[in-house]
């Protein structure tokens, strides 16, 4: 893990998942422009996130949005988020500096970290997936088994679904990069939440990381997630505002 006072803990796995999902999405790439460092995903539109440095003045933060705005357009992408760090670890806390130019405030994740540990345990009801599956998961849209594709071959990188009657449940994915596991886009289909399943997924995918030599994990949290992630033992360790282009 980077020890890099302008990252908060877990942005180097993040930056190196988008790397490594770059390789899966026609024209995807990690660009470091204006001081911030851009995911450009011009055929997955959610994955168009930039980061600012910790503590980041309001002359970066100009020069970060304009550059930004610039890298977006030519890449034909109409709505992109600025993520700003702090070392705020509460989503309750106000922000600690004003607005971003243009930009319009949207949601605010925490940070959270935990150390893995040899009790965790593997799931019999989690299998492998490819990451086109756990994108097109939709809480909407029931996905069967046997519609499931092969995982593709990314080192690090493991697609996860918990199956339930024969449909996806809930999915993930994780990415072990040098010894953190990144957590990313945990979702459970509604009527099947408060049953154990985004917890026995996230066991699963956790024991997975453990066993490829990942000693912590690290993943962001909305409000709906992080009581489950504090039961699996994750720590706030700060939180990403995230502020919208459209």
């Amino acid at each position: 893990m980077s020890n890099d006072t302008n990252e908060l803990p877990g942005q180097e796995t993040l930056l190196a998942c988008w790397n490594a999902l770059a390789a899966l999405s026609p024209g995807g790439r990690l660009v470091e422009t204006g001081g911030a460092i851009a995911a450009v995903f011009p055929s997955w539109m959610p994955l168009n996130n930039a980061i600012l440095p910790v503590r980041s003045d309001p002359a970066t933060e100009s020069t970060a949005v304009a550059a930004l705005r610039e890298l977006y357009e030519e890449a034909a992408v109409p709505v992109w988020a600025l993520w700003r760090p702090t070392r705020a670890a509460d989503l309750d806390v106000a922000d600690g500096v004003g607005p971003l130019e243009e930009l319009k405030r949207d949601t605010t994740t925490l940070v959270m970290q935990t150390a893995l540990h040899p009790a965790l345990r593997q799931h019999q009801a989690v299998v492998p997936a490819s990451i086109a599956d756990v994108a097109r998961f939709d809480e909407d849209v029931a996905i069967h088994a046997s519609e499931l594709a092969d995982p593709e071959d990314v080192p690090g990188l493991s697609g996860w679904v918990l199956l339930e009657d024969g449909f996806v449940a809930s999915a993930a994915w994780s990415f072990v990069h040098g010894t953190d596991c990144g957590v990313y886009a945990v979702e459970t289909v509604p009527r099947w939440r408060r049953r154990g399943f985004a917890r026995a997924l996230m066991e699963h995918l956790l024991a997975d990381g453990r066993r490829q030599g990942a000693t912590t994990a690290s993943l962001q949290s909305t409000r709906m997630g992080q009581r489950l992630y504090e039961s699996l033992g994750f720590a706030a360790v700060g939180r990403y505002e995230e502020w919208i282009w459209q």
